[in-house]
């Protein structure tokens, strides 16, 4: 492990995903961060990530409200919780090429993966401070196949 990572890349958590009520696969034995998640690998990381956004397609479709950029980025960064979403979902947006309010296919598609893919590279971008030439794409694909065993 690298020191000099950014805390989500050390934790084997490139989407800083918060302790919670999950007890996620692929987490690992010994929990040092008391505020994020660390996980065996990157892969097992980006799983819980896309797993995620499997949940909020469902909530948001169930909810009638569009699963898009922009329901996606202030739910995972909301500003209640000191963020600054605007900024977020600008450099998301800015990155994919995107509009905020375009409807996104579901995650566990293969279109969702194609769709999704750089949106996770731009979050991890943000969440840990990286250029995208820095972000381990494979592991969004490991994540992938460990979330929906594609």
């Amino acid at each position: 492990m690298n020191n000099l990572e950014p805390r989500g890349l050390r934790n084997n958590n490139p989407l800083n995903i918060r302790h919670g009520k999950s007890q996620w696969q692929g987490r690992s034995k010994e929990q040092n961060d008391r505020e994020f998640v660390s996980f065996l690998t990157k892969g097992a990381g980006y799983r819980a990530g896309w797993k995620i956004l499997q949940t909020y397609y469902e909530t948001f479709t169930k909810a009638g409200k569009p699963f898009n950029l922009y329901n996606i980025i202030h739910r995972w960064a909301p500003p209640e919780d000191n963020n600054d979403t605007a900024r977020y979902l600008h450099y998301v947006i800015k990155y994919t090429g995107k509009a905020g309010m375009m409807p996104l296919p579901e995650p566990r598609s293969e279109d969702g993966f194609m769709a999704l893919q750089p949106i996770l590279i731009a979050m991890t971008c943000v969440e840990n401070g990286i250029k995208p030439e820095e972000v381990p794409v494979s592991a969004i694909l490991q994540g992938y196949q460990l979330a929906f065993k594609h």
